[in-house]
């Protein structure tokens, strides 16, 4: 890749859920874009291994393990960063679970709290942590994970729906607010790709049959960068196109 092919050459980007799936795509996909990669994901042997590749693609990478459910780390890592590189150019919130399906009512409280800690709060506090070193940034981007869940609310998966639309909320929000500045918020919502979610919500299902999540990684580079000027919006990638 030559450097007029590295759209994020020289910017700092954090990933979340960096281990496997969309998020390792991501992270080996803004490395190889030219971005110095922030990693965070639970799994240290993940984390080792996309160290591995980004190596071996020329790129650069500072490992992470940490469980984002572990609040007051998200608060030492916005610390560590602003001393580190005093900004932060691109957050991916990919990070996810998806609960144990079930009928709504069947859900026990801590498998309920746990879900919405995960998929709403740390994100939250990511924004809270990490949002002076994003408006630091020439052209901040933060970028969410979110799904046609919401939307759909299909059967046995509740939680996990209400989780998306209050991420969708906030996100939003969070850039409404900054309509005024130069950092831009959106979501993003894959559809269908092949991702260990995916096989947990329909086990029975062929992967072979499914898209590579590789297959996001060009859209993700897109949507980080600093031409993307979109505010508040989802882009929907099975449609290409942005959706209010």
């Amino acid at each position: 890749m030559s450097e007029t092919d590295k759209p994020l050459d020289g910017r700092i980007a954090l990933v979340t859920g960096a281990s496997r799936g969309i998020g390792y795509q991501a992270a080996l996909g803004f490395a190889r874009a030219g971005a110095h990669v922030v990693a965070l994901a639970r799994t240290v042997g993940g984390l080792e291994e996309l160290d591995d590749a980004i190596g071996d693609a020329g790129g650069t990478a500072t490992l992470v393990p940490l469980d984002l459910k572990d609040f007051d780390a998200i608060d030492r890592l916005g610390a560590s960063l602003n001393e580190r590189y005093g900004r932060l150019d691109v957050l991916l919130g990919n990070a996810a679970i998806l609960g144990l399906p079930g009928p709504v009512g069947h859900m026990q409280p801590d498998g309920f709290e746990n879900l919405l800690a995960v998929n709403v709060t740390a994100n939250w506090r990511l924004i809270r942590s990490l949002d002076p070193l994003l408006q630091a940034s020439d052209a901040g981007r933060a970028l969410f994970l979110t799904s046609g869940a919401p939307v759909g609310c299909k059967p046995f998966i509740g939680p996990y729906s209400a989780s998306k639309a209050a991420l969708e909320a906030l996100v939003r929000t969070y850039a409404h607010e900054n309509n005024k500045s130069r950092l831009c918020a959106n979501l993003i919502d894959p559809g269908v790709l092949r991702t260990k979610m995916r096989a947990q919500y329909m086990p029975g299902e062929d992967p072979e049959t499914l898209t590579p999540a590789s297959a996001i990684v060009d859209t993700l580079v897109e949507l980080v960068g600093p031409s993307t000027t979109e505010n508040g919006r989802i882009y929907d990638f099975p449609e290409r196109q942005w959706r209010e």
